[in-house]
């Protein structure tokens, strides 16, 4: 089949190195000529496992190319995916612009039966709009609009599209759902669950998914909290629930909050969209603002560690994207932390595997001192603080960090190493929820 995906971003890159994969022809589509350009020459614009190989591999295979034409890339195919960004407004809810200025475009230039598939993450209702968009627009044009949402996580997305949990398409009429059908064939072979809903179930499906990890996330931070008052152990308590077939174990992490590119915007978008109709969602309400204030509470534990003043200390910084194996620093919680601990008087210093490009464009880390490797963070710093639980931060050379530190301090808020291991070690260990940190 021939398929076109309009944005090359992290959505629009994987799904569409990942439909060629599947051997369709598919024509990835950017206005961004420099970022074209660079892929074409094998430079990827994020850093995710295995994504270069596969994108190169298939275009020399010839079954994935890209342009900065949009009606080249569009006219004649059997489907055209949407996979631009929907970043939020002020108040939260999505800005659409994107979407529908590609839709226009693409109404254009449609030729035959075409149907027309939205990625990105949208408002219900979206699908709806862009139907009556091309109506107006190409009233004898034959085609159909179906949602088909990723659920694909940064670090593992090449994975969860060639193995995906399941794959879900709203869609309203037979003749959609057996295209999609088509193009999703190598799934059935391995018994993907394949769910087909109306466009409007498939819309929310996105939003309630992301909302509930996120909420999950929530929870088990202030349950993390709760530990610390009472003497008990998180990870303990996250691996006791975790067992319960109707909880699950995935998401039972204490840390900074979450962040990244879907929770924080979609849990925003989830609320607008609940209160415009008249429907608030008190709880992802509270989640949203519990995450926002988590922030600062890690702040002030750093502080507090710190003798109530990082004025003057040189603080050494590992991890600062939102999560392992990820380039992303979208609402990273290591933004808000480090930017207060500037404006608190501190000298960071600080080290990110693959994060660091994309951090040094972000303003809230001027007069971040950049290092090469975590070593370099370290020597006379006042503390070590871990961000983002890395691998190669699991097992850094102790004996090297307590040379170099000048105060053997280590907050962890990854909880990646064993308190009473740490404190054996001859180190002041801090955590998130666990006993026998002093």
């Amino acid at each position: 089949m021939r398929v076109a995906m309009i944005g090359t971003g992290y959505v629009g890159l994987v799904s569409g190195a990942c439909f060629s994969q599947f051997g369709h022809y598919v024509t990835c589509v950017d206005s961004d000529v420099e970022k074209i350009d660079a892929i074409r020459a094998g430079q990827m614009p994020i850093f995710e496992p295995g994504l270069e190989d596969m994108v190169v591999n298939n275009m020399k295979g010839g079954r994935l190319t890209f342009t900065g034409d949009l009606k080249t890339a569009v006219t004649g195919v059997d489907a055209v995916f949407i996979a631009v960004g929907t970043p939020g407004e002020d108040d939260g809810s999505a800005d659409m612009s994107f979407v529908f200025s590609a839709v226009e475009e693409i109404a254009q230039v449609l030729k035959g039966y075409t149907v027309i598939a939205t990625k990105s993450t949208v408002p219900v209702g979206t699908g709806k709009n862009v139907a009556e968009t091309i109506k107006r627009l190409r009233p004898n044009q034959d085609f159909d609009v179906v949602s088909n949402p990723e659920f694909l996580r940064e670090g593992s997305a090449i994975e969860d599209f060639m193995r995906p949990d399941r794959v879900v398409i709203g869609a309203n009429s037979d003749k959609a759902r057996e295209l999609m059908r088509e193009l999703y064939r190598p799934l059935y072979l391995i018994q993907t669950p394949i769910l087909f809903t109306s466009p409007e179930s498939a819309e929310l499906i996105k939003y309630a998914a992301n909302t509930f990890l996120a909420t999950k996330i929530t929870f088990i931070n202030e349950i993390a909290d709760l530990c610390e008052r009472l003497g008990a152990d998180i990870h303990e308590i996250a691996r006791g629930i975790g067992l319960d077939g109707r909880i699950g174990s995935k998401f039972l992490h204490a840390g900074p909050g979450y962040g990244g590119s879907c929770f924080p915007k979609d849990t925003r978008a989830l609320v607008a969209m609940a209160q415009k109709t008249g429907s608030p969602l008190q709880i992802v309400e509270t989640v949203v603002r519990v995450n926002n204030d988590r922030k600062q509470k890690m702040v002030s534990r750093i502080i507090a560690a710190c003798g109530n003043s990082v004025r003057e200390k040189k603080i050494s910084i590992l991890g600062l994207t939102f999560k392992p194996n990820t380039d992303d620093m979208r609402e990273s919680p290591s933004i808000e932390i480090v930017s207060q601990l500037l404006k608190a008087g501190a000298d960071i210093f600080a080290y990110d595997p693959e994060g660091m490009d994309e951090a040094k464009k972000i303003d809230s880390f001027a007069g971040t001192r950049w290092c090469d490797n975590a070593y370099e963070t370290l020597n006379d710093a006042s503390a070590l603080i871990i961000i983002t639980e890395w691998n190669e931060f699991r097992a850094l050379d102790l004996a090297q960090i307590k040379e170099k530190l000048k105060r053997p301090l280590i907050i962890d808020l990854r909880n990646i190493y064993e308190p009473e291991e740490m404190i054996a070690a001859g180190f002041e260990y801090l955590c998130v929820g666990r006993t026998s940190q002093e």
